[in-house]
């Protein structure tokens, strides 16, 4: 609304914009513990910065992949159990897998207990699935609660 009122289309005012009715929202809100929405902004903040940042580190890896003459991969299929149980977890979780790039979800099992996942780079699979548990799967957990 307010950038809409304002006239003003530009990426600080709709900052400016989220900011005022944010401190706003907190405001009318104060004391009352049903408002989830002060907890939830600041983790998926968290969360976009985080994907942003394991997106360009896959991407550089990948580019030093292509540049270089010698292979460094060790592709393979892990086995990934799941803790997220929700069918919007999952969904969130695989997603984000596979948009980052080196990655690739390729099926969820028919419990929901299990994903599976191709990885250019595993090394060390307890390694790899500490890092989708501990990052991705655990972000979205908090987020979803």
């Amino acid at each position: 609304m307010w950038v809409v009122l304002t006239g003003d289309f530009h990426f600080a005012n709709y900052l400016f914009g989220f900011i005022v009715s944010y401190i706003i929202l907190m405001v009318i809100t104060r004391g009352s513990g049903k408002a989830k929405y002060f907890t939830i902004v600041p983790k998926l903040i968290f969360f976009v910065l985080f994907f942003l940042k394991e997106l360009v580190k896959a991407n550089l890896e990948v580019a030093w992949e292509v540049m270089t003459p010698k292979l460094n991969m060790t592709p393979g299929i892990v086995k990934v159990p799941l803790t997220v149980q929700s069918d919007v977890g999952i969904t969130l979780l695989a997603n984000m897998i596979t948009l980052t790039p080196g990655t690739l979800s390729l099926d969820v099992s028919n419990d929901k207990k299990v994903l599976y996942v191709h990885a250019m780079y595993i090394k060390d699979k307890e390694k790899f699935i500490a890092g989708i548990k501990n990052g991705f799967e655990k972000r979205i957990l908090e987020i979803l609660k």
